[in-house]
């Protein structure tokens, strides 16, 4: 919990984040996979959005789409919403209470450098790629400088 009642914005992170290993199980980025390549997906670029505030009880389940991938990249979105028990799903016109979209590069952790997804992979990515929500690809608003 936060100084304001509400789950801290480091608890967001971390939910974004298991939903980024179940999508990495969903496409073949496994455990298994990881341990015999020494492969894995290394975040390098995240933007979050807090929509609304979430109670620390509140029961959460995000869904995850990918946007793109090419040879060594990957884009998704992951968004966040607060539903009535653990295994609900979210009503129709429940809005997402955080979102987050990450770009992510597949890095071989021996040799220190992004490489090729195996074919295999790639063809899962490119199969379970959808439409970009209308939110993605934003930057933050700037904010004037002082005068």
């Amino acid at each position: 919990m936060d100084y304001n009642g509400h789950m801290s914005e480091a608890f967001y992170v971390l939910v974004f984040g298991y939903a980024t290993d179940s999508m990495m199980i969903e496409t073949g980025l496994h455990a298994g996979y990881r341990e015999s390549t020494g492969c894995s997906l290394y975040t390098v670029e995240s933007h979050l959005r807090y929509l609304r505030d979430v109670a620390v009880d509140a029961h959460l389940v995000v869904h995850t789409r990918l946007l793109g991938a090419d040879a060594k990249k990957v884009r998704f979105v992951h968004e966040m919403y607060v539903v009535g028990a653990a295994d609900d799903v979210p009503e129709p016109e429940a809005g997402p209470v955080a979102t987050g979209e990450l770009l992510a590069l597949h890095v071989d952790q021996r040799a220190g450098r992004a490489v090729p997804f195996p074919d295999a992979v790639r063809d899962r990515l490119d199969g379970l790629t959808e439409e970009a929500p209308e939110w993605a690809g934003r930057s933050i608003a700037e904010v004037p400088a002082p005068r």
